[in-house]
């Protein structure tokens, strides 16, 4: 038999089988990952994924000056995007529009302390809750003894100012019937109105009162630690099964290494449940 020398040469051509493999096997780990989902191959194909915020609920999300967004959820934000190898753009919604916005494919995913409720939830998923929380009376401090409870706030002569499009305003009108409900649509300006007496109260998230209550020294959060109602929060998407998956899966291993948990106290000074 004819003995040929191994060469280098030939020792690479032999390996070049399963150097193709190795290149071209995080390609098609990339692509398996989008498969199924047209919210993940939209953000693959653009290098860029979309999030949905409102700009104006402290310590979620809020926008100043204009076009410049912090909170807790712009940091959750940033690392959705990096966990996508994906750039990340914001998307202002609002609370009156955030349904029909994600309908409309205007953004991929919704932060900015959206509360799972079950007309939202038949419309869209929504992602593991992050927190719960629920609605708790802000007052000025001078009257805060005044607003305990719902009976005391429900009065003829009480003006609850809410703003429109979201739970705040489901809460207010299903318990409000004696008191006067004034809509504010500035949710950015709507503690001023309490200040400055030309409203009394607002029934809030619990986590949003102690935020303004600090904000505001002539503001108390009344009862921040028994609020009214509890809901969870989480973040809304498209009816994508794969997309949620991926998403709860980011959240699992952020909750798991307790980088979840620490976002929360830097913005709310607050322990999750």
């Amino acid at each position: 038999m004819l003995a040929v020398p191994y060469s280098p040469a030939m020792r690479f051509i032999r390996c070049l089988p399963a150097l193709l493999l190795l290149l071209l096997l995080p390609v098609a780990l990339a692509e398996a990952r989008w498969e199924g989902s047209p919210t993940l191959e939209r953000i693959a194909a653009a290098g860029e994924v979309r999030v949905g915020l409102t700009g104006d609920y402290k310590p979620f999300s809020w926008e100043e000056p204009e076009g410049h967004f912090e909170g807790l959820d712009v940091d959750m934000a940033e690392a959705l995007a990096a966990d996508l190898d994906a750039r990340l753009v914001i998307v202002r919604t609002s609370w009156p529009t955030l349904m029909d916005d994600l309908a409309a494919g205007k953004f991929d995913i919704a932060m900015g302390g959206i509360s799972i409720t079950e007309a939202r939830a038949a419309a869209a998923f929504f992602t593991d809750p992050i927190l719960a929380d629920g609605k708790a009376p802000i007052a000025r401090c001078a009257d805060k003894d005044r607003f305990q409870t719902l009976e005391e706030i429900d009065r003829e002569g009480v003006t609850v100012i809410v703003n429109p499009g979201g739970t705040n305003e489901q809460f207010a009108r299903a318990n409000i019937s004696r008191a006067t409900l004034a809509l504010h649509t500035n949710n950015a300006t709507i503690f001023e109105e309490i200040v400055e007496g030309r409203a009394d109260v607002m029934m809030t998230d619990a986590i949003e009162t102690r935020i303004m209550a600090r904000e505001h020294p002539e503001l108390c959060a009344i009862n921040p630690d028994k609020p009214f109602t509890r809901a969870e929060k989480a973040y809304l998407l498209p009816q994508d099964d794969v997309f949620k998956t991926r998403v709860d899966d980011w959240l699992g291993r952020l909750e798991a290494i307790g980088a979840l948990q620490q976002t929360i106290r830097k913005w709310t000074g607050v322990r999750p449940e």
